[in-house]
Protein backbone atom coordinates (compact mmCIF):
# COMPACT_ATOMS: atom_id res chain seq x y z
CA UNK A 1 0.00 0.00 0.00
CA UNK A 2 1.20 4.04 -0.65
CA UNK A 3 1.50 6.26 2.12
CA UNK A 4 2.17 9.92 0.48
CA UNK A 5 5.07 11.08 1.91
CA UNK A 6 6.09 14.93 2.96
CA UNK A 7 9.91 13.83 2.15
CA UNK A 8 10.73 13.18 -1.50
CA UNK A 9 13.86 10.90 -1.67
CA UNK A 10 16.14 12.16 -4.37
CA UNK A 11 16.34 11.33 -7.91
CA UNK A 12 18.56 8.44 -8.39
CA UNK A 13 20.38 9.58 -11.69
CA UNK A 14 20.69 13.55 -12.39
CA UNK A 15 20.67 13.00 -15.43
CA UNK A 16 17.09 12.34 -15.59
CA UNK A 17 16.03 15.66 -14.49
CA UNK A 18 14.16 17.65 -17.30
CA UNK A 19 15.37 20.93 -16.06
CA UNK A 20 18.90 20.30 -14.50
CA UNK A 21 18.02 22.42 -11.19
CA UNK A 22 20.37 20.80 -8.24
CA UNK A 23 16.51 21.99 -6.48
CA UNK A 24 15.35 18.88 -8.52
CA UNK A 25 17.77 16.45 -7.78
CA UNK A 26 17.57 17.14 -3.46
CA UNK A 27 14.86 16.17 -1.19
CA UNK A 28 11.75 18.33 -0.97
CA UNK A 29 10.98 18.99 2.31
CA UNK A 30 7.89 20.25 4.01
CA UNK A 31 9.21 23.33 5.81
CA UNK A 32 5.93 23.49 7.80
CA UNK A 33 4.72 20.49 9.39
CA UNK A 34 0.96 20.17 9.96
CA UNK A 35 -0.13 19.37 13.61
CA UNK A 36 -2.06 16.33 11.59
CA UNK A 37 1.22 15.06 10.36
CA UNK A 38 2.80 15.38 14.01
CA UNK A 39 -0.07 13.75 15.78
CA UNK A 40 -0.44 11.07 12.86
CA UNK A 41 3.03 10.01 13.54
CA UNK A 42 3.02 9.78 17.56
CA UNK A 43 -0.14 7.86 17.33
CA UNK A 44 1.52 5.52 14.64
CA UNK A 45 5.00 5.58 16.62
CA UNK A 46 3.13 4.28 20.19
CA UNK A 47 0.84 2.00 18.46
CA UNK A 48 4.02 0.50 17.40
CA UNK A 49 5.71 1.01 20.49
CA UNK A 50 2.59 -1.33 22.34
CA UNK A 51 2.55 -3.71 19.98
CA UNK A 52 6.63 -4.42 20.28
CA UNK A 53 6.24 -4.52 23.44
CA UNK A 54 3.75 -6.82 24.32
CA UNK A 55 5.16 -9.24 21.05
CA UNK A 56 8.44 -9.29 22.94
CA UNK A 57 6.73 -9.32 26.67
CA UNK A 58 5.37 -12.74 25.22
CA UNK A 59 8.88 -14.16 24.97
CA UNK A 60 9.52 -13.19 28.08
CA UNK A 61 6.87 -14.47 29.67
CA UNK A 62 7.80 -17.88 28.13
CA UNK A 63 11.65 -17.64 28.11
CA UNK A 64 12.08 -15.74 31.60
CA UNK A 65 8.93 -16.59 33.62
CA UNK A 66 8.40 -20.26 32.63
CA UNK A 67 4.86 -19.84 30.99
CA UNK A 68 3.66 -22.11 28.18
CA UNK A 69 5.15 -21.83 24.40
CA UNK A 70 1.81 -21.01 23.59
CA UNK A 71 2.54 -17.24 24.36
CA UNK A 72 4.80 -17.44 21.28
CA UNK A 73 1.87 -17.24 19.05
CA UNK A 74 0.12 -13.85 20.38
CA UNK A 75 3.80 -12.70 20.54
CA UNK A 76 4.73 -13.07 17.03
CA UNK A 77 1.31 -11.48 15.70
CA UNK A 78 1.60 -8.92 17.95
CA UNK A 79 5.11 -8.30 16.78
CA UNK A 80 4.19 -8.48 12.95
CA UNK A 81 1.95 -5.93 13.92
CA UNK A 82 4.31 -3.41 15.12
CA UNK A 83 6.42 -3.68 11.75
CA UNK A 84 3.70 -2.82 10.00
CA UNK A 85 2.41 0.23 11.86
CA UNK A 86 6.23 1.42 12.22
CA UNK A 87 5.94 1.66 8.58
CA UNK A 88 2.66 4.06 8.70
CA UNK A 89 4.92 7.05 9.68
CA UNK A 90 5.79 9.75 7.04
CA UNK A 91 9.49 9.44 7.06
CA UNK A 92 11.37 9.28 3.51
CA UNK A 93 14.54 7.24 5.69
CA UNK A 94 14.12 4.23 7.95
CA UNK A 95 16.50 5.25 10.02
CA UNK A 96 15.47 8.23 10.71
CA UNK A 97 11.90 6.80 11.41
CA UNK A 98 13.60 4.43 14.00
CA UNK A 99 15.33 6.52 15.80
CA UNK A 100 12.31 8.96 16.33
CA UNK A 101 10.13 5.68 17.06
CA UNK A 102 12.95 4.98 20.14
CA UNK A 103 12.25 7.85 22.22
CA UNK A 104 8.36 6.68 21.76
CA UNK A 105 9.05 2.92 22.91
CA UNK A 106 10.74 4.29 26.03
CA UNK A 107 7.84 6.61 27.55
CA UNK A 108 5.50 3.19 26.32
CA UNK A 109 8.02 1.01 28.38
CA UNK A 110 7.50 3.21 31.33
CA UNK A 111 3.76 3.01 30.93
CA UNK A 112 4.21 -1.01 30.70
CA UNK A 113 6.14 -0.63 33.41
CA UNK A 114 3.31 0.70 35.76
CA UNK A 115 0.33 -0.61 34.11
CA UNK A 116 1.14 -4.33 33.41
CA UNK A 117 4.09 -4.96 35.97
CA UNK A 118 2.76 -2.70 38.27
CA UNK A 119 5.84 -1.03 39.15
CA UNK A 120 6.15 2.65 39.99
CA UNK A 121 8.05 4.38 37.79
CA UNK A 122 10.73 6.66 39.56
CA UNK A 123 11.26 10.41 38.92
CA UNK A 124 14.38 9.30 37.22
CA UNK A 125 12.04 7.39 34.72
CA UNK A 126 9.92 10.43 34.02
CA UNK A 127 12.92 12.87 33.86
CA UNK A 128 14.64 10.28 31.09
CA UNK A 129 11.50 10.33 29.49
CA UNK A 130 10.89 13.91 28.93
CA UNK A 131 14.54 13.75 27.30
CA UNK A 132 13.80 10.86 25.21
CA UNK A 133 10.79 12.83 23.56
CA UNK A 134 13.02 16.02 23.09
CA UNK A 135 15.12 14.08 21.32
CA UNK A 136 12.74 11.90 19.00
CA UNK A 137 11.11 15.02 18.13
CA UNK A 138 13.69 16.81 16.75
CA UNK A 139 14.65 13.31 14.84
CA UNK A 140 11.45 13.65 13.16
CA UNK A 141 11.20 17.44 12.48
CA UNK A 142 14.79 18.04 11.97
CA UNK A 143 14.95 17.70 8.23
CA UNK A 144 11.68 20.17 7.61
CA UNK A 145 13.41 22.54 10.25
CA UNK A 146 16.68 22.78 8.52
CA UNK A 147 17.48 25.71 6.07
CA UNK A 148 18.99 23.99 2.85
Amino acid sequence: MYWPLREQAPLRNSLTSSTGKFSDRVARIDRHPSRDFAVLNYLWFFLAALFEIAGCYGFWMWLRQGKSALWVIPALISLTLFALLLTRVEATYAGRAYAAYGGIYIIASIAWLGVIERVRPLTSDWIGVAFCVIGATIILFGPRWSVS
